[in-house]
This record gives structure tokens, sequence and C-alpha cells, in this order.
């Protein structure tokens, strides 16, 4: 990328900012962006270019043709939502709906691409189309299934799609990227066991006793990645959450107690095993007990996988903007999931991290109350959208791939 078109980029940075900051003063829901939709609509449509709404509910997606004659065409995807955390960072854009926050850097995800979007619809050197897509409800709430259902890649044909999130903790102006699994499918899990219950003190003898029931069962998970997944794969089961009994009836033994968690996994034959001990555990140890159980595995999203030659062309693209130097091609294993994978398995693409810095409110925890994406991080996001268009798509100067 040369010095004038990131010249250009950076001077984008203040209005771009204000964006980002307004968005995160305002955050929504997934499945309920219906102000962020309109406000990245109408910023768009304000740019000249052409916009179509409602797409999964929320999603919208900007189509801009380069100047010259490609017939090659390309994704973009930003996401738009927020999550149920109440923010603790009392910045001036802190948010004002109450319980919810752009803990994730979605809104810098937002304020990247429409910075993409505004910078490529000026200088539309390039032969082919870029879709620009942003996404609802990437946190658990289903989005990409939703855009996918309505015919996203099929009203807006790509060749290959591409993704980006920031990475607190990691110095400004890296990138991170691996081929092939890269995020991992998250699963949702509940057990429910039943039994009979009874007087924990006059007649525990005369009662199915699921409370040491769940005991025992909680303790076997631990087995399963132990002893059933070989020690070369990756994988993670945790409970979150174990309900049963009333504080206010300490000596009631509980009839019923519902244990549930999440799994992850990057292939479909570990996440076959897991939910196959899971069941058979819990059925056993119900039985064993004079018990019961009932299980619920929600496969809820996929393992995201990088398509080889997809990574490459990423890697070239940040290499080009911030140095060879600066890039990781086989970063760790990620067990955080993501619905970007939903995409991957419908066009090849790839995924790319970037550092948004290793100091302040930057460098907190993606979903913790006190997290702000790093607006100095947009012009890098911004570039890194502009110089993946250059490689995907060409130049007037360079047709190689257009």
């Amino acid at each position: 990328m040369d010095d004038a078109a990131l010249d250009r980029i950076r001077a984008l940075q203040p209005e771009l900012a204000a964006i980002r900051r307004d968005i995160h003063a305002h955050p929504e829901m997934g499945m309920e962006e219906a102000r962020t939709a309109a406000l990245v609509a109408e910023t768009l449509r304000g740019w000249g270019l052409e916009v179509t709404e409602g797409i999964g509910k929320y999603g919208v997606v900007a189509t801009l043709k380069g100047r010259g004659a490609g017939q090659r065409a390309i994704g973009l995807r930003a996401d738009m939502d927020a999550l149920a955390i109440e923010e603790a960072t009392e910045l001036p854009h802190a948010s004002t709906n109450k319980g919810v926050m752009h803990a994730c850097g979605h809104d810098g995800h937002t304020a990247m691409l429409l910075g993409a979007a505004r910078h490529l619809s000026q200088n539309p050197d390039f032969g082919g189309t870029v879709q620009f897509i942003f996404q609802p409800a990437e946190e658990g709430r289903g989005g990409a299934k939703a855009m996918l259902a309505d015919g996203l890649f099929e009203r807006f044909p790509v060749d290959s799609v591409y993704g980006l999130h920031n990475e607190p903790g990691l110095p400004l102006g890296q990138f991170a990227i691996r081929p092939g699994p890269a995020m991992a499918a998250g699963d949702r899990w509940v057990v429910t066991f039943r039994g009979t219950g009874g007087h924990g003190g006059a007649a525990p003898h005369l009662a199915t006793d699921v409370a040491v029931l769940q005991a025992q069962f909680v303790m076997a998970l631990q087995t399963v990645v132990a002893r059933n997944i070989a020690a070369v794969e990756a994988a993670v089961i945790s409970v979150g959450a174990i309900h049963g009994g009333s504080m206010a009836s300490t000596n009631v033994m509980p009839s019923e107690m519902v244990i549930g968690g999440t799994a992850r996994s990057y292939t479909t034959a570990v996440r076959d095993t897991m939910e196959r001990r899971m069941r058979e555990l819990a059925d056993g140890l119900a039985a064993s007990f004079g018990c019961t159980a009932a299980v619920e595995y929600d496969r809820r999203g996929e393992a995201l996988v990088n398509h080889a030659e997809q990574t490459d062309v990423a890697i070239a693209a940040a290499a080009a903007l911030a140095g060879a130097e600066k890039v990781e091609g086989n970063a760790p294993l990620i067990t955080g999931g993501e619905d970007f994978s939903l995409m991957l398995k419908a066009r090849p693409g790839a995924f790319m991290f970037m550092g948004i810095g290793a100091g302040g409110p930057s460098s907190e925890g993606l979903h913790t109350p006190t997290y702000d994406f790093n607006d100095d991080a947009i012009p890098l996001g911004v570039g890194y959208w502009v110089s993946l268009v250059e490689r995907e798509l060409g130049t007037l100067g360079d047709r190689s791939r257009a």
C-alpha cells in the first residue's frame, strides 16, 4: 500500500472515531440492532454506495464495483452487536443503555469496515466487486445463520469472504492468523437429574440423592478430555451452572438438579466423542443412583476453519500494510467461538486478528466491563481491508488477480 493511500485513510480517523463512539454509547443486543443498522445504512448511502437492508433481520450489505473490468467479487464482514454487560469504563462515550455494552469491539469493527467502504468508494481503483457485510447478532444469537438463510451469498455473490477481529493485549499494528482450524466450535449442554428427593435429616436413606449424583457427574466429566480425547487434540468441557434445592430449606434433599456448561472442539470427531461420553456418563451414573437423566447437547457454533489460499492472501495484505515482521502466520488455537465460521463453510475465506494495544482500556480482556476499543487502531483496520481488496481484486495498474 502506498503512502498516499495511507495518508488518505489516516485523514478519515476523526470521522470514523466519532461514529465508533456513537455506536459504543448506544449498544444493542443481537437481533435488536435497529439503530446501529440504520446508522450504518444511512452513512453508506451518504457516501454514494448501493445499500441493501434487512438481510437476516438487521443485516446490511453495501455493494461497490471498481473502475476496472474484473469479474471477481469478495466479501468483507464486520459484526454490529453488543453484550449484556454493565459498562464500568466511565468514559465520555460509555454506554447509555443500562446493562448493555460494546465489550468485544464490534463498534470498532463496524467503524473500520465503514472506513474501508468510504476510502474505496472514493478510490475504486480495482477490478471487480466488493460486498461490505455488516452482520447482526454474532454473540450467540445466530446472525450469520440468519443472513445466510436469507440468501446472503446468492443475492450478493462472492468468490471469497474475510473477517477481522481486534485483539486486546496484542501490540498495536500487529496481526495474527493461522491456516486451518483456528477457533473452536462452541456447544451448550444441560443435564437434568431427577430422583425422589426427601428429608435430609430424618430419612436420607429413603431418598434417591441427585445432589451426590451431580457431584459424581461433574467429577466424571473431567475424564472425558483427559481419557477419551487424544492428547494431540484440543478440547474443553466446563461446568458453568448448577441449580437445585433451596437455601430456605436446606434440610430438604432436592428431587431435581440441573447442571449446564460449555464444550469446545475443533473437529467433528472430537465433538461427537464429547457428546457421546457426556450422555453415557449421565445415563450410567443416574441409573446407578436410581435416578433418571435428561441430556440436552446444543451444537451452537461450528469450528472456524481458515482456507489455505485465502489465509496466504490475508497474510500478504497485512504484511503490505504493517511489514512481514508484524504478521504472525501460525498463531495459537483459540478456544473462543465465532459465527463467521458459518460464512467460511459457505465460501472460502480467512479470519484475521489485529492488535489494538497493550496499555489502557484497549488492553482489557474482551467481554469485560472495563474494555474499550482503541481508536488509534481504526486506520490500521481500514488499511488492512483496503490492502486485502488490492490483493484480491488488483489495482488498475495490476490486473493479476482481477
